[in-house]
């Protein structure tokens, strides 16, 4: 009876064993997910925009060509389509919004980029854009930076009554006004 018992717990100690192992987890995401906010900080109630995106990397390609690649509008990322939370009414790039979560895509240009605020969520990459959703577009002025950038990065700084919202890749700068 004792060697009944033992056989028994060793089967199924084993057999837990083996479903723990069976598990899989996948590597880590070669377009890692970020956070920028207004005000940057960990306090929430503070905030007045916060985003979310992943930041692919040019790993010595063009980043022009790899926002295009797709059609003319961008994910603005890579990954899912970047949630960008305003948590009070602001002016946009112009646009009253109001407070609230929506989709950020963008149609890149060399002098001037359309960002569009979406009201479709979850959605992977661009692949079901339809403009009847979106919220507002507004116009992003491009400029040059001296330096290149590896990784896709959306950061804030302060300005009059507000913040501008940059993103950058590659050589490639685009802001956005945002006052409230």
């Amino acid at each position: 009876m004792k060697k009944l018992l033992v056989l028994t717990t060793f089967i199924v100690a084993l057999a837990f064993t083996t479903m723990a192992n069976a598990q899989k987890f996948s590597g880590s995401d070669k377009s890692p997910m970020d956070i920028a906010s207004f005000p940057s900080g960990y306090k929430t109630s503070d905030k007045t925009v916060r985003i979310s995106y992943s930041r692919p990397k040019l790993k010595g390609r063009d980043a022009m060509e790899l926002m295009t690649k797709n059609g003319p509008v961008w994910r603005t990322g890579a990954n899912e389509a970047p949630e960008i939370t305003f948590y009070k009414d602001v002016n946009f790039g112009g646009q009253d919004i109001k407070a609230g979560t929506y989709a950020l895509l963008t149609i890149p240009g060399e002098e001037t980029w359309t960002i569009i605020l979406h009201n479709s969520l979850n959605e992977w990459g661009a692949y079901f854009y339809k403009e009847s959703s979106d919220v507002a577009r507004v116009t992003g002025v491009a400029s040059t930076g001296d330096t290149s950038l590896e990784e896709f990065s959306i950061a804030f700084t302060e300005a009059n009554n507000g913040a501008h919202m940059y993103m950058g890749w590659g050589k490639t700068r685009v802001s956005v006004p945002i006052t409230w």
